[in-house]
């Protein structure tokens, strides 16, 4: 199971434009409130959670997915469950992917220390020694995927695919999208 952590304030499209691009590859993924099921993003839009953070089962976690928006990211960081879920994940070895301001969370716990990343522009001094790649909408290293922005998230999500599934399920899914 891939688990999107979604925390008030979060950014609507960091989460649900690469939360659909999953499920249309068939994988499973679930968005956990951090703050209670019905969850407010950036812009005023409620989301209905799938779970909430304590019904998360670690013992079925393929990844983790932190979406940005400068209020999801404080939701984050400032739930211990969420953010040793999040340690849990890396030291694991499972995907672990954030997107916009989301990566600095990562960077908080040495998880892009030496690792190939991007980030929203603006936040690359809380990147730690990641290793900014310039004008990429996003990086794959490893275990770790990071996307810069909300104008992003498509690319974002076809690369948790590619890395799920497999580059060809990610070219299918963008061919049946119709990314240009």
């Amino acid at each position: 199971m891939i688990y999107m952590l979604l925390g008030t304030g979060f950014e609507e499209t960091e989460a649900i434009a690469p939360l659909d691009l999953l499920r249309r590859a068939g994988i499973q993924a679930a968005t956990v409130g951090i703050n209670g099921k019905i969850v407010t993003g950036s812009h005023g839009i409620g989301v209905q959670a799938d779970m909430e953070l304590g019904e998360m089962d670690l013992t079925n976690l393929e990844g983790i997915i932190l979406p940005g928006g400068l209020g999801g990211v404080a939701s984050i960081r400032a739930s211990k469950e969420a953010m040793e879920a999040v340690r849990f994940a890396w030291e694991n070895g499972k995907l672990t992917a954030a997107i916009c301001a989301g990566p600095t969370v990562l960077a908080d716990l040495g998880i892009t220390g030496g690792k190939n990343a991007t980030c929203y522009p603006g936040c690359e001094a809380q990147m730690g020694s990641a290793i900014l790649a310039e004008n990429a909408a996003a990086v794959t290293d490893g275990k770790l995927i990071t996307g810069t922005s909300a104008g992003c998230a498509i690319p974002f999500g076809l690369q948790l695919i590619a890395a799920l599934k497999g580059q060809e399920a990610a070219d299918t899914i963008a061919k049946q999208i119709v990314i240009r």
